[in-house]
């Protein structure tokens, strides 16, 4: 009965973490924006201040040790970093570009861009009901980005592409991470860090004033924020949850995104678009819970 009642504690407590982080990763846009610079920069900070969170959480937890350093790891490591920073940086000019809530919601059409990178690298096969899923999917693309016949004037072409961009090479770090068995996820994350602080160093551009002390703290913020400690507590998590679970509380992210850019910014999505989210978020949790499409004379039977 104790054991019962320990793993539902546990299973518990995984729950309110992941939520709480998918809450956190919500508030991203809110430190990008009032941050003010421009993508790689503020990428840039993302990782410096998320790589000294993190090193202190790996260091803490004694995971500096040669087993966890293997060379297929690290250039696993490596590999993967250099993905997630790629998308990092078309995350944040999406942002800059068609703003927090429409960024945040096709991006989420990840899933589907994961299913068809493993079937093309990996052979996977994709189900019918999959295919349905990814249709519904990119419907609700075309609805949330604005691209209709007659509305694709007002759309900006070069945002939702940055967005796309982040999808897929977010897709890629899923694929590789999976094979990373062996090399604790904090680790990984701090590698992911590091390789943006190295990559994206010369490549920053600071403002001719300066950066003013309340950036500084948007910037401290945004590496703890959303990035050090949202991972903390989704790599904690993870373990002790079911695919399921995941798959439903991961959509909390856009959802609370869209909730936050409203409540601070005051932007309202328009109805078509507010359906298209709506597509996006359904078919993302129809793929991840594997929800199947069947017709009324099935259900009877």
């Amino acid at each position: 009965m104790t054991n019962a009642n320990d793993g539902a504690g546990g299973r518990g407590r995984a729950t309110l973490a992941y939520t709480g982080a998918m809450l956190m990763l919500a508030t991203l846009g809110v430190f990008v924006h009032e941050l003010g610079l421009d993508a790689i920069t503020t990428a840039f900070f993302r990782c410096l201040f998320g790589a000294l969170v993190l090193a202190l959480v790996c260091w803490w937890r004694g995971l500096f040790v040669r087993a966890n350093f293997t060379a297929r790891l690290v250039g696993l490591a490596l590999f993967s970093g250099a993905l997630m920073v790629l998308n990092w940086v078309a995350f944040l000019e999406a942002i800059g570009r068609i703003g927090i809530a429409v960024a945040t919601i096709v991006f989420h059409v990840q899933p589907f861009l994961l299913l068809g990178l493993a079937a093309l690298l990996f052979r996977e096969r994709i189900a019918a009901h999959q295919l349905a899923w990814i249709v519904v999917g990119f419907g609700g693309l075309v609805l949330a980005c604005g691209l209709m016949p007659g509305g694709v004037q007002g759309v900006d072409v070069a945002g939702v592409a940055c967005t796309l961009l982040g999808a897929l090479a977010y897709s890629g770090v899923t694929l590789t991470t999976r094979t990373m068995r062996g090399m604790p996820s904090p680790l990984i994350a701090l590698i992911h860090c590091g390789v943006g602080v190295g990559a994206l160093g010369t490549f920053i551009t600071l403002p001719a004033a300066g950066i003013t002390p309340a950036q500084w703290g948007w910037m401290a913020g945004l590496g703890l924020v959303p990035t050090a400690f949202a991972y903390v507590l989704i790599y904690g998590a993870l373990p002790n949850m079911a695919t399921a679970s995941v798959a439903v509380l991961t959509f909390v992210y856009p959802a609370a995104a869209v909730a936050v850019d409203f409540l601070v910014y005051g932007h309202r999505p328009g109805l078509l678009q507010a359906a298209g989210m709506v597509m996006i978020i359904v078919a993302g949790m129809g793929v991840g819970l594997g929800w199947r499409w069947r017709s009324a004379r099935a259900a009877r039977a």
